[in-house]
Formats: structure tokens, C-alpha cells, sequence
């Protein structure tokens, strides 16, 4: 995340990260989020029903067409449910993978929702509001 983010030249909270889980039957989902977020697991099973399982590097691969770490929430091999976080709302643009370790793409969240054919904004990560805090404090 710091190599790609000092590669483009923006803060790690603005990589937008693609994270795969197995859904409901087993079908992956995949949750953008920001750089600097983690899975909540409270706010993942209120949200989805479910624990929240990642999958694994192989099954990423056969699902999305991309490896970790390249993963592309859009352009995927297969049709697959996609949810942006909230945590990356708060900037104009982010930055996703564009399917390799070593390519991304400048998008506006707008764009990576219609991009992507986003199903929802939610609200299952935590850390990055205290990211946020203790840069403005740095700041000020």
C-alpha cells in the first residue's frame, strides 16, 4: 500500500483496496475500501448476516481474473457483488488497482460506483477515523 501510494504520489488512505470474502453460498462479494480501513467484524456481520472469511489468494484469482494485490474492482472474470465503504468517501478521488501490482486508475467515487456497478455504500471498516484524527492533528 505505501509503495503504490509513494508511486502516485498520494497518502496510503487513498489506495482504494479491493478485499474478496465469501458471501452467502459461498458466492465471493468484494468490499472497496480505503487504504488506511479494516474489516470491522461487528459491523461486517450486521451488515451481511455473516462472518466475514477472505478468500484465499488462489480462489481471488479464479473469482476476480486478478491476483492480491492487483485485484480491479471492475472488469472482473466473474459477476460478483461489489460494496464501496464509507471510508472513502471522504476523499474526491481514490485510486484502485487495475488488475496488476503495478497499475491503478484516478477515479471519483461516482466512478468507481458506476464503474464497478456498485450495489451500496456501507459501513464495515474501522481505524480509518482515527487515521483522519491524528493527521489533522499533525496538521494543526
Amino acid at each position: 500500500m505505501q509503495e503504490a501510494a509513494d508511486t502516485i504520489g498520494v497518502i496510503p488512505a487513498r489506495i482504494a483496496k479491493t478485499l474478496s470474502f465469501r458471501g452467502e453460498g459461498d458466492k465471493p462479494i468484494l468490499i472497496v475500501a480505503a487504504g488506511d480501513a479494516k474489516i470491522d467484524n461487528k459491523k461486517f456481520r450486521q451488515t451481511f448476516g455473516f462472518k466475514a472469511r477472505m478468500l484465499s489468494p488462489d480462489e481471488v484469482l479464479e473469482q476476480t481474473g486478478h491476483a492480491i494485490g492487483g485485484v480491479c474492482p471492475f472488469g472482473l472474470k466473474n459477476e460478483l457483488e461489489v460494496y464501496l465503504d464509507v471510508s472513502l468517501h471522504r476523499f474526491d478521488t481514490v485510486f484502485p488497482a487495475c488488475g496488476s501490482t503495478n497499475s491503478a486508475i484516478e477515479l471519483t467515487n461516482d466512478e468507481l460506483s458506476q464503474y464497478s456497478n456498485a450495489k451500496e455504500s456501507i459501513d464495515v471498516c474501522k481505524g480509518w477515523q482515527e487515521a483522519d484524527s491524528k493527521e489533522t492533528a499533525s496538521v494543526n
